[in-house]
């Protein structure tokens, strides 16, 4: 199989770290860079982390692309309490090897204009800043976009920030207004999907034997909540949509973003572009194929 050339946008984050160790690890994807917005805990940290990953996995050729500091027209949520100050509760891993570049909308739009058309998609993990600024800013680039693969939202769904409103697009509701208005290839991986997918001692444990191994199961114990499994392992299903797309339900919807009330919040809207949304996964499956790319030699 060919493997797809991808631009990772990302704000780890812990699950984002798991996301990231398994797209350059499986073997299936051309990791062309990460870009990187403040989402989870601040753009000096996020873009760190970034790095921190690729230096890990001895990757340090991938370059990491600083992106937005901010929301477009709003300010942070802080969920520290779940990441940690550092975005990844002091997981040990070597420092970055490189300064990375600013301009992550800039870096985007030059890459897409260099390579053949839809030959690039963006997988994106976090608040859909940079991406809203790539379609705004450069047209004609991202119209050359493969596709876009968002880990965002929530359908049938509650929320996990407000009554309906799922993080990312909580974070930045008028980026994802603007990504969802634009009718390029888009496909969601809300909540009604990722909430399914959660690993247990067992998984974890069974991780360990290879680098990006057990970095995965150091990930997952801290990622785990009050119970007997983590919290759910939101971003990897980004990953795992694109490679096995046969485990999961994706369905059509023309969606709305709240921009007021319940900010992030989708409603059902027929004048909206139709969106791909993944709304029902075979969990075990996608946990098995995670393991598979993440313990791969």
């Amino acid at each position: 199989m060919t493997n797809r050339r991808i631009i990772i946008d990302t704000d780890p984050g812990l699950d984002d770290a798991l996301a990231i160790l398994h797209a350059l690890n499986c073997g299936r994807f051309e990791v062309l860079g990460l870009t990187t917005m403040a989402g989870n805990i601040g753009i000096d940290n996020t873009t760190r982390n970034a790095g921190r990953l690729l230096a890990a996995m001895g990757r340090s050729d991938i370059p990491v692309i600083t992106g937005a500091a901010k929301p477009l027209a709003r300010g942070m949520i802080d969920i520290s309490d779940i990441h940690g100050s550092d975005g990844l509760h002091g997981l040990a891993l070597p420092e970055p090897q490189a300064t990375p570049p600013s301009d992550a909308v800039v870096w985007m739009a030059d890459l897409l204009l260099a390579e053949p058309a839809s030959s690039v998609d963006i997988f994106a993990l976090g608040p859909l800043t940079n991406i809203a600024g790539l379609i705004t800013q450069h047209p004609e680039a991202a119209a050359r976009i493969g596709q876009i693969i968002a880990m965002g939202g929530a359908v049938d769904e509650p929320g996990n920030i407000g009554p309906r409103s799922e993080f990312n697009f909580a974070t930045d509701p008028e980026a994802a207004d603007i990504v969802l208005r634009a009718s390029l290839d888009l496909t969601l991986v809300p909540l009604d999907v990722t909430r399914k997918v959660r690993a247990d001692t067992a998984y974890m444990t069974a991780l360990r034997g290879t680098k990006p191994g057990d970095i995965a199961a150091d990930i997952i114990a801290l990622y785990f909540g009050t119970g007997r499994e983590s919290r759910p392992l939101h971003d990897p299903c980004v990953m795992l949509l694109a490679l096995e797309p046969s485990l999961f339900d994706i369905e059509p919807r023309h969606l709305s973003v709240d921009l007021t009330d319940d900010p992030g919040a989708l409603s059902p809207a027929q004048d909206q572009p139709a969106t791909k949304v993944a709304l029902r996964v075979n969990a075990k499956g996608v946990l098995d194929l995670l393991a598979e790319g993440l313990t791969r030699t």
